[in-house]
């Protein structure tokens, strides 16, 4: 039932989330974001590598230019965290351990002067830090 109604959410240009079925529509709230991240696939390596998140919903998501990690602050912790974008605006939070198997992946590279720590997928590099403090 619950990917049965993930299916039908989505997010609105003032960051609503909504619950539309063919008879019904109707607002819902989301603390931090609808989906998690729990499990994570790759293949190929360096920059030929590819990886994927599968969410609690059993939706899977690869990282690319449209679904990018990126880090944000949590609403609840006011912490610092991974998330990808799955679809129209909605986003996965990263669970720890998928965290840890994702840094383990990581890389030095070098971009305008700046050495960053981060991973490769579809063609695309993603940051996850800074390796020197910006000046």
């Amino acid at each position: 039932m619950v990917c049965l109604f993930a299916q039908m959410m989505s997010r609105d240009a003032d960051g609503r989330y909504w619950l539309i079925s063919p008879g019904e529509k109707g607002t819902i709230t989301v603390e931090d974001v609808p989906f998690l991240a729990v499990e994570m696939f790759t293949g190929g390596s360096g920059r030929e590598q590819v990886v994927s998140f599968r969410t609690n919903v059993d939706e899977l998501v690869t990282v690319d230019q449209d679904h990018p990690i990126y880090f944000a602050d949590c609403p609840q912790t006011g912490e610092v965290v991974p998330y990808v974008t799955v679809r129209d605006g909605l986003d996965a939070r990263l669970t720890r351990p998928v965290y840890y198997e994702l840094v383990a992946l990581g890389f030095e590279e070098r971009f305008d002067d700046e050495e960053l720590y981060g991973l490769w997928s579809s063609g695309t590099f993603f940051p996850l830090g800074r390796l020197t403090d910006p000046d």
